[in-house]
């Protein structure tokens, strides 16, 4: 599984680098606190692997994926699902939302 740190993270965006941002975490605690510009599928959902397809459009998309901190797994038991399902360019990042606003950048409240 590849991991991307939040210098990787904040470049990508900086570049409009195409692929999703996805926060795996419940509808409610995404709409505590995100990172600006992604969407929120919970990997806990039965339909989670066919949702970030529908969003991604493709297989060969990149997809980040994150969650709350490192002590949180989601975003990793998101990332192997995505990676069984063969999809090619998947990332997790560890830090999450935490290290995101540790790093200075803001978090966004609501849907």
């Amino acid at each position: 599984m590849q991991t991307i740190s939040t210098e990787e993270l904040r470049g990508k965006m900086q570049r409009n680098e195409k692929g999703i941002l996805v926060n795996t975490l419940s509808q409610d605690d995404f709409q505590k606190a995100h990172i600006p510009n992604s969407m929120n599928i919970p990997q806990q959902q039965d339909d989670f692997v066919s949702q970030v397809e529908q969003a991604a459009g493709s297989k060969e998309q990149t997809v980040i994926v994150y969650c709350a901190s490192e002590d949180c797994g989601s975003s990793e038991q998101a990332a192997q699902k995505l990676e069984e399902a063969g999809f090619s360019y998947v990332y997790d990042y560890e830090g999450g939302s935490k290290s995101w606003s540790e790093a200075g950048e803001k978090l966004v409240a609501g849907a």
